[in-house]
């Protein structure tokens, strides 16, 4: 018994490891589920496959006309029968009329319609980018939010100890009592700003959990690993940034379509053709007739004014897009260089803070504890030397944060994939 019992608590275990292990999302699973599930890009799908659909039928003609009546019969229905040799008058008629299309009208059709879904499809990868880059600034965040729990629990233990420790130094006359409240004011402190901390860790999950169209409540981990990147290399210049953004595409893929939208006027003005035949079952006597008549149409200045004015305003519109596509790159070099520079600044403060500042408070601290516990040193001076510590750390991340920031709005900017 006791042995079956000993390997159902190693397979709970087992169990229980597996599902923790599945609890952790790392930030690629995050962004991978998004692209997946999002509403927002399913919506952008249903339309592409929507425009592409209705490409399909751009060839089409127009359906043919029938007509059917009376022609040339008189009123008086008496006459319309054969009397001797009067034959009779009138017909009855049965025709139909078919316009036949320019090919070059159908072919620029085509070309127009199943160009469209092209915007939407750059227009999708524009919302790809920025929902990953609204994901990974929640993850970042949280990221960094639980290093400060990790900081500020470690702390929470700390004060606890020095508390327990000067309960039992007080008894013996050998700390004072002020210093004793002001360890348990920065312990109350400590709990109250992990509550805090906490409570923005669930709302970035709730966030992360939206975007990737979960329930919202769906617990998981964030991975702790991140990379802090280099920038520096990258050309700026329009033409590498012009291949990468998808809104810079968009506006090049209207562009196209504006061209073929003037192809397609233009097709306007070209003559098109139709057939009309008419067969005449004749009253009376009368021979059986029948029309056949071919049909065109001659575009004059007074049909196609509107053609020409809208091909005109095809080309200004295009004038128009390729100025804003220009201050869309320049304003996105811009940024870029901006960002890159505060990265730089950034990254050279945490350097700073990791290698020099907070090595330095750890060991000032670790001296004025170590007096504190030999009776040489005083307890105030080592909670400030703890506080320093702790400000120190928290700034680092907040530094950390900031890098992190920055590494997201650029890589937003520059749309890497």
């Amino acid at each position: 018994m006791l042995k079956n019992k000993f390997y159902i608590a190693i397979s709970c275990l087992i169990l229980t490891a597996t599902n923790l292990a599945a609890q952790t999302l790392s930030l690629d699973d995050v962004l991978s589920t998004i692209k997946t599930n999002n509403p927002q890009l399913k919506m952008y799908d249903a339309d592409i496959q929507s425009m592409d659909a209705a490409a399909k039928g751009a060839r089409s003609w127009m359906a043919p006309q029938v007509e059917t009546g009376f022609f040339m019969a008189p009123y008086n229905a008496k006459m319309w029968k054969a009397d001797g040799a009067f034959p009779g008058m009138g017909n009855y008629m049965l025709g139909v009329t078919q316009m036949i299309p320019n090919a070059s009208k159908l072919k620029a059709d085509f070309n127009l319609m199943s160009a469209m879904s092209s915007v939407e499809k750059e227009n999708k990868n524009y919302t790809i980018n920025q929902l990953k880059a609204l994901a990974k600034t929640n993850y970042y965040q949280g990221l960094v939010l639980g290093k400060k729990v990790k900081i500020a629990e470690d702390n929470l233990l700390l004060l606890d100890y020095m508390i327990k420790s000067m309960e039992i130094r007080y008894q013996f006359n050998m700390d004072k009592l002020p210093t004793y409240y002001k360890a348990k004011s920065q312990y109350n402190a400590l709990q109250s700003e992990i509550v805090m901390l906490k409570n923005s860790i669930a709302q970035k999950k709730i966030i992360l959990n939206t975007l990737m169209a979960r329930d919202k409540n769906t617990a998981f981990e964030i991975e702790e690993t991140y990379e802090i990147k280099d920038f520096n290399s990258v050309i700026l210049d329009t033409t590498s940034l012009s291949k990468n953004r998808s809104d810079v595409k968009a506006i090049e893929k209207t562009m196209e379509i504006n061209k073929l939208k003037i192809a397609a006027e233009k097709t306007k003005l070209l003559p098109e053709f139709g057939i009309k035949y008419d067969h005449m079952f004749a009253f009376g006597t009368q021979p059986q007739q029948f029309s056949l008549l071919g049909m065109v149409t001659i575009p004059m200045p007074w049909s196609t004014k509107m053609n020409k004015a809208n091909i005109n305003s095809f080309k200004i519109k295009n004038e128009s897009l390729n100025w804003q596509k220009q201050m869309i790159l320049n304003e996105a070099a811009g940024m870029i260089s901006g960002m890159n520079t505060e990265l730089t600044s950034l990254k050279k403060q945490y350097e700073i803070a990791q290698k020099s500042i907070i090595p330095a408070l750890r060991k000032n601290y670790e001296t004025a504890i170590l007096a504190w516990q030999n009776n040489t040193g005083d307890l105030f001076v080592t909670l400030d030397a703890w506080e320093a510590l702790n400000m120190a750390q928290i700034d680092a991340l907040d530094k950390l944060q900031s890098i992190l920031a920055a590494q997201v709005e650029i890589e937003k900017q520059l749309e890497t994939k």
